[in-house]
């Protein structure tokens, strides 16, 4: 009855397989540095990591809208359920027609099916490539003056628990948002008022944005999809919440202002 977190060591992977091990179930973490190893760049791996497996949660490195991402994703699902997986929990992200296609494989699978679909994480700020960016108190990106619903990852995380745990939750798709629209710009405000100092957005073009972050020791490939997602995908598609953590957890989805108060002392100036 083992439950299978692929990117079991990342932002959302940790988080679940932290709440399942709490309620006392198996549970096998997906990751390179895993015994048995899983990588999405080597199917190789897949197998071993699927042994005994009735449960996945399906999240795919660095994003299902990138190149590649449809075809393991199809390759996986199918591995997984002639294995004998009988439920999978997919990450989507929200607005991203690639996405959608990885959606629809998983529906189809012959599985018990839920996906989480999801627009921007408030934990990038934090944990990820926008990190960086707010201790210089300068966030540059290449994103309009649109607004996103960002979203917070641990709200992202009990509705995964809950849909790989309990009844109620096959066949439903959520879209997951925190409860308010913010811009960039609002989004350095807001950080601003939590740490007691100045921290601006500036709009810069694509290629500045990826030569800064490779400069910064984000993988080439990962900035150029990452400039992608942010002129192609922030152009308002997004830009209006969604209820899906009260439809799954009966509960509101967290507010910007209450993560940016309690995460201040992370974004002490270096």
């Amino acid at each position: 009855m083992t439950i299978l977190v692929l990117g079991g060591t990342g932002k959302t992977g940790r988080r679940i397989a932290d709440r399942l091990t709490a309620l006392g179930l198996p549970v096998r973490a997906g990751s390179r540095s895993a015994d048995p190893a899983f990588d999405w760049q080597d199917r190789g791996t897949w197998e071993a990591a699927l042994d005994g497996v009735t449960s996945v949660y399906l999240s795919y490195y660095p994003d299902l809208a990138f190149p590649g991402a449809y075809d393991d994703i199809k390759a996986f699902t199918e591995l997984a359920v002639r294995g004998g997986v009988r439920k999978l929990v997919l990450l989507s992200g929200r607005g991203e027609p690639e996405a959608e296609a990885s959606e629809r494989t998983v529906q189809e699978s012959g599985a018990e099916w839920t996906v989480v679909r999801c627009s921007w994480f408030m934990q990038n700020f934090t944990e990820h490539f926008l990190l960086g960016p707010v201790l210089d108190g300068v966030i540059a990106l290449p994103a309009a003056d649109v607004p996103e619903p960002f979203v917070d990852v641990d709200d992202i995380a009990d509705v995964a628990v809950a849909a790989l745990t309990e009844d109620g939750h096959a066949g439903r798709l959520y879209e997951l948002t925190g409860p308010r629209l913010l811009t960039f710009a609002d989004v350095a405000a807001e950080l601003s008022e939590a740490t007691g100092r100045p921290i601006s957005f500036v709009r810069v073009t694509p290629e500045e944005y990826v030569g800064a972050a490779v400069a910064e020791g984000l993988p080439e490939e990962e900035a150029l999809g990452l400039a992608a997602l942010f002129t192609e995908i922030l152009d308002g598609r997004n830009a209006r919440v969604a209820d899906g953590v009260r439809q799954a957890l009966g509960r509101p989805a967290r507010d910007f202002a209450d993560f940016a108060r309690a995460n201040a002392p992370i974004w002490k100036p270096r």
